[in-house]
């Protein structure tokens, strides 16, 4: 049987993509780590440019891990990977930015990851962690670069309203 080239490509390139594009925002390591995909099934549609995994997905690399109940993966017309999109009761993604910054946890029923401009929306019983501060709504915009977050009680994919929670845990003062 002849395996398709597309297929480790397309794997490789979504989960570098989504650590490696950026040292600075990911470990080091992390986008040299072994990629491991685990789904229940896959199918490759390589005219159209996608991916889908199903049932329990979860897909690592170092300190990366996005998980969901189907994880879709797509292509651009030039081949570029441009979008993952996990979702489930409470799909999920994961990062450690850098080895002295904590875990960047976040959950959602739909996660999409825009890769070309490095921004996650999490959509619908939306909660993100960072450190000790933690944001809640019903939609959650995330943009890795400028570490900036955006949070709506209302949008489109969210089933009913839900109003925006954060707490923020001060900053530790050193002594005199």
């Amino acid at each position: 049987m002849t395996r398709s080239p597309f297929i480790p490509l397309l794997t490789l390139g979504v989960v570098g993509m989504l650590l490696g594009s950026v040292p600075a925002l990911a470990l080091e390591g992390d986008a040299s780590a072994p990629i491991e995909v685990e789904a229940d099934r896959l199918d490759l549609d390589d005219r159209a440019g996608t991916a889908v995994y199903t049932g329990d997905v979860d897909i690592r690399q170092g300190s990366m891990q996005l998980t969901g109940a189907r994880v879709e993966i797509r292509r651009n017309d030039q081949g570029q990977l441009n979008r993952a999109t996990a979702t489930g009761e409470r799909a999920y993604i994961e990062q450690r930015p850098a080895p002295d910054e904590p875990l960047v946890r976040g959950w959602g029923r739909t996660i999409v990851y825009h890769v070309a401009e490095r921004r996650i929306e999490l959509i619908d019983r939306a909660e993100l962690h960072q450190g000790g501060d933690t944001f809640d709504g019903g939609y959650l915009e995330y943009f890795l670069d400028r570490r900036v977050v955006q949070a709506r009680a209302e949008a489109e994919g969210v089933e009913e309203r839900q109003r925006v929670r954060m707490t923020l845990e001060p900053e530790q003062q050193d002594g005199p």
